[in-house]
Protein backbone atom coordinates (compact mmCIF):
# COMPACT_ATOMS: atom_id res chain seq x y z
CA UNK A 1 0.00 0.00 0.00
CA UNK A 2 1.19 3.55 -0.80
CA UNK A 3 2.71 5.83 1.55
CA UNK A 4 0.22 8.36 0.52
CA UNK A 5 -2.91 6.00 0.47
CA UNK A 6 -1.61 5.35 4.15
CA UNK A 7 -1.74 8.68 5.38
CA UNK A 8 -5.02 9.64 3.62
CA UNK A 9 -6.87 6.79 5.60
CA UNK A 10 -4.75 7.88 8.96
CA UNK A 11 -6.01 11.75 8.60
CA UNK A 12 -9.30 10.72 7.85
CA UNK A 13 -9.73 8.75 11.06
CA UNK A 14 -7.06 9.45 13.65
CA UNK A 15 -6.53 12.83 16.32
CA UNK A 16 -2.67 12.89 16.74
CA UNK A 17 -1.18 13.75 20.05
CA UNK A 18 0.31 17.43 20.28
CA UNK A 19 -0.61 18.14 16.67
CA UNK A 20 -2.20 21.08 14.72
CA UNK A 21 -4.19 18.96 12.25
CA UNK A 22 -4.85 22.21 10.00
CA UNK A 23 -2.09 22.34 6.93
CA UNK A 24 -0.47 19.35 9.35
CA UNK A 25 2.34 17.17 7.07
CA UNK A 26 0.75 14.11 6.20
CA UNK A 27 2.16 10.86 8.87
CA UNK A 28 4.90 9.43 7.91
CA UNK A 29 3.77 5.16 7.84
CA UNK A 30 6.45 3.36 9.92
CA UNK A 31 6.07 -0.44 9.21
CA UNK A 32 8.62 -1.54 11.47
CA UNK A 33 12.11 -0.88 13.60
CA UNK A 34 14.97 -2.26 14.59
CA UNK A 35 17.75 -0.98 16.58
CA UNK A 36 18.06 2.68 16.24
CA UNK A 37 16.04 2.58 13.21
CA UNK A 38 12.30 3.53 11.80
CA UNK A 39 11.81 2.13 8.40
CA UNK A 40 8.45 3.58 6.49
CA UNK A 41 6.44 1.75 3.98
CA UNK A 42 8.96 2.27 1.03
CA UNK A 43 11.82 0.97 3.06
CA UNK A 44 13.12 4.34 3.56
CA UNK A 45 15.03 4.42 7.15
CA UNK A 46 15.62 6.96 9.98
CA UNK A 47 17.28 7.57 13.30
CA UNK A 48 15.38 7.26 15.74
CA UNK A 49 17.73 10.22 17.38
CA UNK A 50 14.86 10.95 20.25
CA UNK A 51 13.90 6.96 21.04
CA UNK A 52 10.59 7.69 20.21
CA UNK A 53 9.41 10.05 23.17
CA UNK A 54 12.45 9.02 25.25
CA UNK A 55 11.13 5.74 25.74
CA UNK A 56 12.75 3.17 23.52
CA UNK A 57 15.95 3.03 25.50
CA UNK A 58 17.45 -0.20 23.87
CA UNK A 59 16.22 0.68 20.29
CA UNK A 60 13.32 -0.92 18.49
CA UNK A 61 11.82 -4.48 18.42
CA UNK A 62 14.68 -6.00 20.87
CA UNK A 63 14.57 -9.42 19.85
CA UNK A 64 15.21 -10.67 23.73
CA UNK A 65 11.96 -8.05 24.93
CA UNK A 66 9.93 -9.78 22.14
CA UNK A 67 11.08 -12.94 23.25
CA UNK A 68 9.97 -12.25 26.95
CA UNK A 69 6.63 -10.65 25.69
CA UNK A 70 6.03 -13.85 23.68
CA UNK A 71 6.25 -16.23 26.57
CA UNK A 72 4.16 -14.24 28.74
CA UNK A 73 1.49 -13.55 26.87
CA UNK A 74 1.38 -17.81 26.00
CA UNK A 75 1.02 -18.18 29.47
CA UNK A 76 -0.95 -15.19 31.37
CA UNK A 77 -2.07 -12.12 29.44
CA UNK A 78 -3.77 -10.16 32.09
CA UNK A 79 -5.72 -10.27 35.57
CA UNK A 80 -7.52 -8.27 37.86
CA UNK A 81 -4.80 -6.99 40.47
CA UNK A 82 -6.94 -6.52 43.61
CA UNK A 83 -7.72 -10.33 45.36
CA UNK A 84 -5.10 -11.69 42.83
CA UNK A 85 -1.42 -11.31 41.94
CA UNK A 86 1.42 -13.00 39.50
CA UNK A 87 5.07 -13.60 39.67
CA UNK A 88 5.91 -10.91 37.08
CA UNK A 89 4.26 -8.18 39.09
CA UNK A 90 6.21 -9.50 42.12
CA UNK A 91 9.38 -9.94 40.58
CA UNK A 92 9.76 -6.76 39.40
CA UNK A 93 9.08 -5.33 41.91
CA UNK A 94 11.57 -6.95 44.17
CA UNK A 95 13.95 -6.37 41.71
CA UNK A 96 12.98 -2.40 41.58
CA UNK A 97 13.26 -1.60 45.37
CA UNK A 98 17.11 -3.00 45.07
CA UNK A 99 17.89 -0.71 42.85
CA UNK A 100 15.80 2.51 43.19
CA UNK A 101 17.56 5.88 44.62
CA UNK A 102 16.07 5.73 48.46
CA UNK A 103 14.72 3.46 51.17
CA UNK A 104 11.23 2.32 49.11
CA UNK A 105 9.44 -0.52 50.51
CA UNK A 106 6.07 -0.57 47.85
CA UNK A 107 5.47 -0.35 44.65
CA UNK A 108 2.49 0.72 43.12
CA UNK A 109 1.66 0.13 39.14
CA UNK A 110 0.09 2.21 36.74
CA UNK A 111 -0.35 2.73 33.09
CA UNK A 112 2.03 5.87 32.07
CA UNK A 113 3.73 8.77 33.52
CA UNK A 114 1.04 10.69 34.00
CA UNK A 115 -0.68 8.34 36.31
CA UNK A 116 1.94 7.54 38.15
CA UNK A 117 2.24 11.04 38.67
CA UNK A 118 -1.60 11.38 39.73
CA UNK A 119 -0.88 8.32 42.19
CA UNK A 120 1.98 10.27 43.81
CA UNK A 121 0.45 13.28 44.46
CA UNK A 122 -3.18 11.33 45.55
CA UNK A 123 -0.75 9.01 47.79
CA UNK A 124 1.05 12.13 49.90
CA UNK A 125 -2.22 14.19 50.07
CA UNK A 126 -3.95 11.44 51.37
CA UNK A 127 -0.81 10.67 53.71
CA UNK A 128 -1.77 14.09 55.71
CA UNK A 129 -5.19 13.57 55.44
CA UNK A 130 -5.02 9.90 57.08
CA UNK A 131 -2.68 11.34 59.66
CA UNK A 132 -5.34 14.19 60.82
CA UNK A 133 -6.72 11.90 63.57
CA UNK A 134 -3.03 11.90 64.79
CA UNK A 135 -3.25 15.27 65.99
CA UNK A 136 -1.37 16.63 62.77
CA UNK A 137 -3.40 18.55 60.67
CA UNK A 138 -3.78 17.88 57.24
CA UNK A 139 -1.76 19.80 54.65
CA UNK A 140 -3.24 20.72 51.58
CA UNK A 141 -0.70 23.15 49.07
CA UNK A 142 1.67 21.09 47.04
CA UNK A 143 5.38 22.77 45.66
CA UNK A 144 6.58 22.46 42.17
CA UNK A 145 9.17 24.11 39.94
CA UNK A 146 8.17 26.42 37.58
CA UNK A 147 8.71 25.58 33.84
CA UNK A 148 7.98 22.02 34.79
CA UNK A 149 6.57 19.46 32.89
CA UNK A 150 4.45 16.10 34.64
CA UNK A 151 1.82 15.27 32.71
CA UNK A 152 -1.42 15.78 31.03
CA UNK A 153 -3.94 14.32 33.25
CA UNK A 154 -5.16 16.87 35.79
CA UNK A 155 -3.36 16.18 38.73
CA UNK A 156 -0.44 16.33 36.37
CA UNK A 157 -0.88 19.84 34.67
CA UNK A 158 -1.84 21.22 38.27
CA UNK A 159 1.85 20.67 39.03
CA UNK A 160 3.67 21.54 35.79
CA UNK A 161 4.03 25.38 34.00
CA UNK A 162 0.93 27.30 33.54
CA UNK A 163 1.76 27.37 30.07
CA UNK A 164 0.83 26.63 26.12
CA UNK A 165 0.01 22.57 27.62
CA UNK A 166 -2.30 23.61 30.05
CA UNK A 167 -3.80 27.29 29.28
CA UNK A 168 -7.16 25.71 28.48
CA UNK A 169 -8.02 24.23 31.62
CA UNK A 170 -6.35 27.04 33.78
CA UNK A 171 -9.77 27.66 35.58
CA UNK A 172 -10.04 23.69 36.75
CA UNK A 173 -6.05 23.20 38.32
CA UNK A 174 -6.16 23.30 41.67
CA UNK A 175 -3.33 26.00 43.13
CA UNK A 176 0.07 24.60 43.13
CA UNK A 177 3.37 27.39 45.27
CA UNK A 178 5.42 27.25 42.47
CA UNK A 179 8.85 28.05 42.50
CA UNK A 180 11.92 28.86 40.18
CA UNK A 181 14.54 26.15 39.88
CA UNK A 182 17.50 26.80 42.18
CA UNK A 183 20.44 28.87 41.36
CA UNK A 184 23.01 30.72 43.23
CA UNK A 185 21.46 33.91 42.91
CA UNK A 186 18.11 32.53 44.15
CA UNK A 187 18.49 29.83 46.65
CA UNK A 188 17.79 32.01 49.40
CA UNK A 189 14.33 33.06 48.29
CA UNK A 190 13.65 30.23 47.48
CA UNK A 191 14.54 28.76 51.22
CA UNK A 192 12.90 31.72 52.39
CA UNK A 193 9.20 30.54 50.51
CA UNK A 194 9.52 26.89 52.12
CA UNK A 195 10.21 28.24 55.33
CA UNK A 196 7.29 30.60 54.87
CA UNK A 197 4.03 27.61 54.02
CA UNK A 198 6.28 24.45 55.45
CA UNK A 199 3.69 23.40 56.97
CA UNK A 200 1.10 24.01 54.89
CA UNK A 201 2.89 21.88 52.51
CA UNK A 202 1.74 18.44 51.14
CA UNK A 203 4.36 17.38 49.31
CA UNK A 204 7.38 18.94 46.90
CA UNK A 205 7.25 17.26 43.18
CA UNK A 206 10.13 17.71 41.25
CA UNK A 207 11.99 16.17 37.96
CA UNK A 208 15.73 15.32 39.71
CA UNK A 209 18.24 18.06 37.50
CA UNK A 210 16.62 18.16 34.26
CA UNK A 211 13.27 19.18 33.09
CA UNK A 212 12.17 17.26 29.46
CA UNK A 213 9.08 18.85 28.02
CA UNK A 214 9.89 22.21 29.55
CA UNK A 215 12.99 22.43 27.43
CA UNK A 216 15.55 19.84 28.89
CA UNK A 217 16.40 22.77 31.40
CA UNK A 218 19.16 21.41 33.05
CA UNK A 219 20.24 22.40 36.98
CA UNK A 220 22.92 21.41 39.62
CA UNK A 221 22.58 18.72 42.10
CA UNK A 222 24.06 20.57 44.71
CA UNK A 223 21.52 23.37 44.60
CA UNK A 224 18.89 20.68 44.76
CA UNK A 225 20.70 19.49 47.84
CA UNK A 226 20.46 22.71 49.54
CA UNK A 227 16.69 22.40 48.46
CA UNK A 228 15.91 19.72 49.43
CA UNK A 229 17.93 20.20 52.97
CA UNK A 230 15.27 22.97 54.32
CA UNK A 231 11.97 20.74 52.78
CA UNK A 232 12.98 17.53 54.76
CA UNK A 233 13.67 20.00 57.71
CA UNK A 234 9.87 20.69 57.04
CA UNK A 235 8.76 17.05 56.92
CA UNK A 236 7.71 17.87 53.51
CA UNK A 237 6.95 14.72 51.26
CA UNK A 238 9.35 14.56 48.65
CA UNK A 239 8.16 13.05 44.73
CA UNK A 240 10.89 12.88 42.11
CA UNK A 241 9.06 12.28 38.77
CA UNK A 242 11.92 10.65 37.00
CA UNK A 243 9.73 9.02 34.63
CA UNK A 244 12.16 10.72 31.88
CA UNK A 245 15.49 10.73 33.84
CA UNK A 246 15.29 7.10 35.20
CA UNK A 247 16.98 4.39 33.55
CA UNK A 248 20.12 5.81 32.69
CA UNK A 249 19.23 9.18 30.94
CA UNK A 250 21.18 10.99 33.44
CA UNK A 251 24.24 8.82 33.32
CA UNK A 252 23.39 7.14 36.55
CA UNK A 253 20.33 4.98 36.63
CA UNK A 254 18.70 7.00 38.17
CA UNK A 255 18.97 11.23 38.54
CA UNK A 256 18.48 10.82 42.19
CA UNK A 257 21.76 9.22 42.59
CA UNK A 258 23.43 12.55 41.78
CA UNK A 259 21.43 13.77 45.41
CA UNK A 260 22.20 13.18 48.98
CA UNK A 261 18.17 13.78 49.73
CA UNK A 262 16.58 10.67 48.61
CA UNK A 263 12.72 11.09 48.09
CA UNK A 264 9.97 9.62 49.60
CA UNK A 265 8.11 8.44 46.37
CA UNK A 266 9.26 8.25 42.84
CA UNK A 267 7.83 7.97 39.94
CA UNK A 268 8.71 6.33 36.44
CA UNK A 269 7.75 5.32 33.22
CA UNK A 270 8.80 5.56 29.75
CA UNK A 271 12.31 3.81 29.48
CA UNK A 272 10.35 1.65 32.33
CA UNK A 273 10.06 -1.13 29.83
CA UNK A 274 12.09 -0.35 27.33
CA UNK A 275 9.26 1.31 25.30
CA UNK A 276 7.58 -2.13 24.51
CA UNK A 277 4.68 -1.42 26.50
CA UNK A 278 2.87 1.20 28.43
CA UNK A 279 3.49 0.88 32.25
CA UNK A 280 3.82 3.45 35.00
CA UNK A 281 5.29 2.59 38.58
CA UNK A 282 5.44 4.93 41.65
CA UNK A 283 7.45 3.47 44.62
CA UNK A 284 6.94 4.76 48.00
CA UNK A 285 8.51 4.42 51.88
CA UNK A 286 7.10 2.33 54.42
CA UNK A 287 6.24 5.94 56.10
CA UNK A 288 3.81 6.85 53.45
CA UNK A 289 2.45 2.96 52.71
CA UNK A 290 1.83 2.59 57.16
CA UNK A 291 0.04 5.97 56.74
CA UNK A 292 -3.04 3.74 54.67
CA UNK A 293 -2.85 0.81 56.79
CA UNK A 294 -5.75 0.93 59.25
CA UNK A 295 -8.48 -0.38 60.51
CA UNK A 296 -10.53 2.71 59.03
CA UNK A 297 -11.19 1.20 55.58
CA UNK A 298 -11.51 5.10 54.84
CA UNK A 299 -8.22 5.45 54.65
CA UNK A 300 -8.04 2.34 52.22
CA UNK A 301 -6.18 4.09 48.93
CA UNK A 302 -8.70 3.98 46.70
CA UNK A 303 -7.23 4.64 43.40
CA UNK A 304 -6.68 1.57 40.20
CA UNK A 305 -6.19 0.99 36.56
CA UNK A 306 -7.89 -2.28 34.83
CA UNK A 307 -4.58 -2.83 33.26
CA UNK A 308 -2.24 -2.60 36.56
CA UNK A 309 0.05 -4.26 36.31
CA UNK A 310 -0.48 -5.93 33.52
CA UNK A 311 1.75 -9.29 32.90
CA UNK A 312 2.63 -8.68 29.88
CA UNK A 313 4.10 -5.17 30.46
CA UNK A 314 5.62 -6.59 34.02
CA UNK A 315 7.73 -9.14 31.86
CA UNK A 316 8.53 -6.50 29.20
CA UNK A 317 10.12 -4.31 32.11
CA UNK A 318 11.86 -7.63 33.38
CA UNK A 319 13.61 -7.91 30.27
CA UNK A 320 14.30 -4.15 29.95
CA UNK A 321 15.62 -4.20 33.05
CA UNK A 322 17.82 -7.75 32.65
CA UNK A 323 19.38 -5.55 29.50
CA UNK A 324 20.17 -2.10 31.50
CA UNK A 325 22.15 -3.94 34.04
CA UNK A 326 24.61 -5.33 31.57
CA UNK A 327 28.00 -4.17 31.19
CA UNK A 328 26.94 -3.31 27.52
CA UNK A 329 24.48 -1.11 28.28
CA UNK A 330 26.49 0.44 30.47
CA UNK A 331 29.66 1.13 27.93
CA UNK A 332 26.96 2.28 25.53
CA UNK A 333 26.01 5.54 27.86
CA UNK A 334 29.48 6.37 28.49
CA UNK A 335 30.29 6.27 24.53
CA UNK A 336 26.90 8.46 24.12
CA UNK A 337 28.34 10.78 26.50
CA UNK A 338 31.58 10.93 25.40
CA UNK A 339 30.08 11.98 21.69
CA UNK A 340 27.82 14.44 23.27
CA UNK A 341 30.89 15.87 24.72
CA UNK A 342 32.93 16.39 21.76
CA UNK A 343 29.48 17.80 19.48
CA UNK A 344 29.27 20.64 22.59
CA UNK A 345 32.50 21.33 21.94
CA UNK A 346 31.98 21.85 18.51
CA UNK A 347 29.03 24.08 18.37
CA UNK A 348 29.81 26.12 21.88
CA UNK A 349 30.07 29.48 20.58
CA UNK A 350 28.96 28.38 17.60
CA UNK A 351 26.92 31.73 15.34
CA UNK A 352 23.62 29.64 15.54
CA UNK A 353 23.42 28.11 18.41
CA UNK A 354 23.12 28.76 22.07
CA UNK A 355 23.02 27.66 25.77
CA UNK A 356 24.37 24.47 25.36
CA UNK A 357 23.79 22.05 27.57
CA UNK A 358 24.28 18.00 28.18
CA UNK A 359 23.80 15.44 31.10
CA UNK A 360 24.54 11.91 30.20
CA UNK A 361 22.68 11.08 27.00
CA UNK A 362 20.80 13.97 26.82
CA UNK A 363 22.18 17.33 25.20
CA UNK A 364 20.10 20.34 24.07
CA UNK A 365 20.66 23.93 23.00
CA UNK A 366 18.86 26.81 21.77
CA UNK A 367 18.39 27.67 17.83
CA UNK A 368 19.04 31.51 17.81
CA UNK A 369 15.89 32.28 15.32
CA UNK A 370 12.64 34.23 16.47
CA UNK A 371 11.01 34.23 20.09
CA UNK A 372 12.24 31.51 22.60
CA UNK A 373 9.61 29.07 23.04
CA UNK A 374 7.47 25.70 22.33
CA UNK A 375 4.97 27.62 19.61
CA UNK A 376 8.52 28.88 17.62
CA UNK A 377 8.07 27.27 14.11
CA UNK A 378 11.83 26.48 13.36
CA UNK A 379 11.38 22.90 15.48
CA UNK A 380 9.14 21.87 12.81
CA UNK A 381 11.16 23.27 9.86
CA UNK A 382 14.32 21.08 11.72
CA UNK A 383 11.76 18.39 11.98
CA UNK A 384 11.02 18.57 8.44
CA UNK A 385 14.81 18.57 7.20
CA UNK A 386 15.77 16.40 9.67
CA UNK A 387 13.46 13.59 8.14
CA UNK A 388 14.38 14.53 4.25
CA UNK A 389 17.71 12.58 5.34
CA UNK A 390 16.83 10.27 7.57
CA UNK A 391 16.66 11.37 10.99
CA UNK A 392 13.76 11.73 13.50
CA UNK A 393 14.06 14.83 15.38
CA UNK A 394 11.13 16.55 17.18
CA UNK A 395 12.48 19.66 18.85
CA UNK A 396 10.32 21.59 21.23
CA UNK A 397 9.83 24.84 19.62
CA UNK A 398 13.72 26.20 18.92
CA UNK A 399 15.00 23.87 21.86
CA UNK A 400 16.81 21.18 20.21
CA UNK A 401 17.39 17.96 21.61
CA UNK A 402 19.19 14.17 21.15
CA UNK A 403 18.35 11.93 23.17
CA UNK A 404 19.14 8.57 21.57
CA UNK A 405 18.43 4.79 21.97
CA UNK A 406 21.90 3.45 24.43
CA UNK A 407 22.15 1.02 20.93
CA UNK A 408 22.50 3.69 18.28
CA UNK A 409 26.13 3.41 16.76
CA UNK A 410 29.14 5.85 16.44
CA UNK A 411 28.26 6.07 12.62
CA UNK A 412 24.28 7.34 13.50
CA UNK A 413 25.22 9.44 15.90
CA UNK A 414 27.83 11.14 14.08
CA UNK A 415 25.24 11.83 10.88
CA UNK A 416 22.54 13.01 13.43
CA UNK A 417 25.94 15.44 14.33
CA UNK A 418 27.10 16.97 11.05
CA UNK A 419 23.55 16.92 10.31
CA UNK A 420 22.84 19.31 12.36
CA UNK A 421 26.15 21.50 12.14
CA UNK A 422 25.28 21.56 8.44
CA UNK A 423 21.34 22.43 8.96
CA UNK A 424 22.53 25.34 11.33
CA UNK A 425 25.47 26.63 9.03
CA UNK A 426 22.43 26.95 6.33
CA UNK A 427 20.02 28.69 8.44
CA UNK A 428 22.90 31.55 9.65
CA UNK A 429 23.60 31.81 5.95
CA UNK A 430 20.13 32.19 4.78
CA UNK A 431 19.05 34.49 7.95
CA UNK A 432 18.57 38.57 7.31
CA UNK A 433 21.05 40.06 8.28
Amino acid sequence: MSKSSLAQRDQAVIWHPYTQHKNMTPPIPVVRGEGSLLFDDNGKAYIDAISSWWVTIHGHAHPFIADRIFEQAKKLEQVIFTGFTHEPAIELAEKLLEILPGQYAKIFYSDNGSTAVEVAIKMAIQFWQNLSDQNKAPRRKILAFKNAYHGDTFGAMSVSERGIFTWAFQDYLFEVIFIDTPLAANIDQILTIIRQYGKEIACFIYEPLIQGAGGMNIYESSLLDMLLDEICAQHIICVADEVMTGFGRTGKPFAGEYLRNRADIICLSKGLTGGTMAMGITAATQKIFDAFLSDDRQKTFFHGHSFTANPIACSAALASLDLFQKQECADAILRIEEGHSLFANRIIGFGGAKQVRRLGTVIAFEVRSGKDGYLNNIGSLLTNAALENGIFLRPLGNTIYIMPPYCITDAQLKKVYEFLIGWMESLSRNSPG
